[in-house]
């Protein structure tokens, strides 16, 4: 039988967020595996109590035995944070270039795992030999340090697995594009190209870091009173624009946040923000008047327990905010993040604060590629085969019309669990499906979709809460009232709704006898409706309910 080539996304693919992709070379039923990236994406509402998400990775983790490696692209949640979570499941070596590995280092330490012996530091631009794949790290621009493309070699042709990327000519910090390679990979012949698909409707260029740092120095000069600038951590090439502002600007910069702490830290180990000016403790701040300082903190999505946050609620402990100051947002509005961010832009304004955000000034380029990025990463690889990934559906399907005015021959189409086969065959196509879903982080075990807990959770925030304990004594009769408590009922006579509800429970309880403790199961589901119905009727919801039979 023929050696065969796949390509399977567990996660990222009809979504953006929680990145996780295979390829698998061999002959079928043999294959060796390399997993690249493994990606959270983040709750929101409708899961009460629940903070990440990730991919499921039961198809890989029968398959453990033959899974090379995990090859991480860069070090953004939603290509990493997975990986504490669920490397316990693969046990298996980890490729990262040296910026990615320190923060991989962190997650596995909060984790009290050593990670040591598993983690394999690439340099950048380096290969990493995992027979029968050689993967040849490709330096992109991003909106993070040390962002790669992978050149995936095997003997059935090359892949080129893009990750996140865009074509920044300034990137201010790191190495620009690396287009002579992907020029090179393309005379070579790529057999696919796996790539990003999230900045396929916007037209034009994404736009370079150093024409955001232009247009906030501008801004920053015309600002006489206390600055906060809000922006994501992980983009250094911001941070790094803030400090330089500041200086240029004759202020003091301080950090707020603790992924701003770590993240700061963890460039300078590496070798980045070394020309900056240092950075004062905010306790310090305090002391430094409102026009010699700039605050640089996290929340720039509205995150209830983000700096940001904390600061327009006033009960941050070093950083006071006030009328006339003024606070920039220099981030995307990310889809979904609207309602809560709108709310605190207004609480803001309300207090006389000025808001700086993409709506109002030039303070926020992106990361992904536009159409224009598009077009030339196209013309440099001109692939075979193209197949988007890390887009919502309606960016992937835009994708594929795009493969196509491209001239690709053979775009293919996916959703997460398709198996495609790249090699043999006279054209790339979905041929198979994997078993593929989610996984939810409740407290520190992973559940699933339909998990109990989750179901309860979302009851209770629903309908609320009651419990009923009742005593029985040796005889088998009920001692004293039943004791009924209840949580986020809207109950206007408390006293009333309890006798009522006091009546129903004696009057069921009365018709089972109580001697025999096979009945006691019978008797608590009887008691469970009896709650919810009389609650019904009185005040229009059905809570989860609890029923103790107490023997004395």
């Amino acid at each position: 039988m023929k050696e065969e080539l796949l390509f399977c996304p567990l996660g990222g693919s009809g979504e953006i967020g929680m990145n996780m992709n295979l390829f698998a070379y061999g002959k079928p039923n043999f294959h060796k595996w390399i997993m690249v990236d493994i990606g959270v994406t983040f709750a929101d509402d409708t899961l009460p109590g629940i903070d990440l998400i990730y991919p499921d990775p039961g198809f890989i983790v029968e398959k453990k035995n033959d899974l090379l490696g995990i090859i991480l692209t860069h070090a953004h949640e939603d290509h990493i944070g997975a990986i504490a979570h669920l490397w316990p499941k693969l046990k298996c070596k980890i490729y990262a270039t040296p910026f990615t590995a320190l923060l991989i280092k962190e997650k596995f330490k909060e984790k009290h795992i050593d990670i040591t012996k598993d983690l394999v530091t690439v340099d950048l631009n380096g290969t990493v030999k995992l027979d029968p794949f050689v993967i040849e790290y490709i330096t992109l621009t991003h909106s993070i340090l040390e962002p790669n493309g992978l050149r995936i070699k095997t003997p059935a042709g090359v892949v080129l697995h893009t990750g996140d990327w865009k074509v920044d000519p300034n990137p201010l910090i790191g190495g620009k594009i690396n287009s002579d390679r992907l020029k090179e990979i393309g005379k070579e012949g790529v057999l696919a190209m796996i790539c990003d698909s999230t900045n396929v409707f916007s037209i034009g260029r994404s736009g370079s870091e150093l024409d955001v740092r232009k247009s906030m120095l501008n801004i920053m000069s015309r600002l006489k009173k206390r600055i906060i600038i809000t922006s994501f951590a992980s983009n250094v090439a911001r941070m790094e624009t803030a400090f330089y502002c500041a200086q240029k600007v004759g202020r003091q910069i301080s950090l707020v946040g603790r992924s701003m702490h770590r993240i700061f830290k963890a460039a300078r180990q590496c070798g980045y923000l070394k020309d900056v000016i240092e950075p004062i403790d905010s306790r310090d701040a305090k002391n430094i008047s409102k026009n010699k300082i700039v605050y640089l903190c996290t929340g720039s999505q509205g995150e209830p327990m983000g700096a940001m946050m904390r600061i327009s609620k006033h009960i941050h402990p070093d950083v006071f905010i006030e009328k006339d100051d003024a606070v920039i947002f220099s981030s995307k509005i990310i889809p979904g993040n609207e309602k809560k961010l709108y709310n605190l832009h207004n609480q803001l304004v309300k207090e006389g604060i000025e808001v700086i955000s993409e709506e109002n000034e030039f303070v926020h380029v992106s990361g992904h590629p536009n159409r224009e990025d598009l077009k030339d990463m196209y013309n440099w690889v001109k692939p075979r085969c193209v197949i988007p990934v890390h887009g919502e559906h309606r960016h992937m399907i835009e994708h594929i019309n795009f493969a196509k005015e491209m001239q690709v021959k053979y775009p293919v189409q996916v959703e997460n669990g398709d198996i495609v086969k790249l090699y043999p065959g006279s054209k790339p196509e979905v041929y198979d499906k994997a078993p593929s879903g989610r996984l939810y982080l409740d407290g520190n075990i992973s559940v699933e979709e339909d998990s109990q807990s989750i179901k309860d959770r979302k009851n209770l925030s629903t309908n609320g809460y009651m419990e009923a304990t009742i005593i029985i004594n040796s005889k088998g009769n009920i001692y004293k009232e039943p004791i009924v408590t209840f949580r986020g009922l809207p109950i206007e006579d408390i006293e009333e709704f309890i006798y009522g509800l006091e009546d129903q429970i004696s009057n069921t309880t009365k018709k089972f006898a109580l001697n025999n403790k096979k009945q006691e199961h019978n008797l608590i589901d009887a008691l469970k409706i009896v709650c919810r119905k009389y609650s019904k009727e009185k005040i229009g919801k059905k809570p989860f309910t609890n029923i103790n039979i107490v023997r004395i």
